[in-house]
């Protein structure tokens, strides 16, 4: 009787696990990507950013990780600036599990139901911005967002937010861009 009280507990822990980041891009199909080659943060908005100063850190470092790989550089007269916001919200799950048998459907009383257990849980998803901004022209061409569940673990944390910006920045530049 015990293991199947502990069966949907271990099902629960597996699936919250099981972190997935969910991606989206939209960006100006007129704009040449290729012309691009230096970035530099947009400090004005990034100071707005309500995160800990730790996690913008460590924000801004996997933005630099990921732009470099993609052959870009730093600049103090750059072609593209980047911005961050982000977005967080308490998520409450219910799950409900029933053991027993019987017949039919519906509702009432069910003289052969016998144990039954309901789990609570909540979690952080949070949403994580890149604006890429036309330096020059001061115009948005290209917006990443990413989307999951948060975690407080210090040693995973930083993990998460590299792998939220590198699901991110995989899909720039776009590649149907313009021809």
């Amino acid at each position: 009787m015990k293991t199947i009280k502990i069966v949907p507990l271990l099902v629960l822990f597996l699936l919250s696990a099981c972190s997935s980041i969910r991606v989206n891009s939209d960006y100006d199909s007129r704009v040449d990507f290729s012309q691009y080659k230096t970035y530099a943060f947009h400090k004005k908005g990034i100071d707005k950013v309500q995160v800990s100063e730790l996690d913008k850190r460590r924000i801004l470092h996997a933005i630099d990780d990921e732009l470099t790989k993609k052959g870009m550089s730093k600049s103090e007269n750059p072609d593209l600036l980047v911005n961050i916001f982000t977005k967080e919200r308490e998520q409450i799950d219910v799950n409900q599990f029933n053991v027993g048998w019987g017949y039919g459907w519906g509702w009432g009383w069910n003289p052969y139901f016998w144990g039954g257990n309901t789990y609570v849980t909540s979690s952080t998803q949070g949403t994580l911005y890149i604006d890429l901004i036309d330096a020059k022209k001061k115009e948005l061409i290209w917006e990443g967002e990413g989307m999951g569940i948060l975690t407080e673990n210090r040693r995973e944390k930083e993990k998460q937010i590299n792998e939220f910006v590198a699901k991110i920045l995989a899909q720039f530049p776009p590649t149907e861009t313009k021809k």
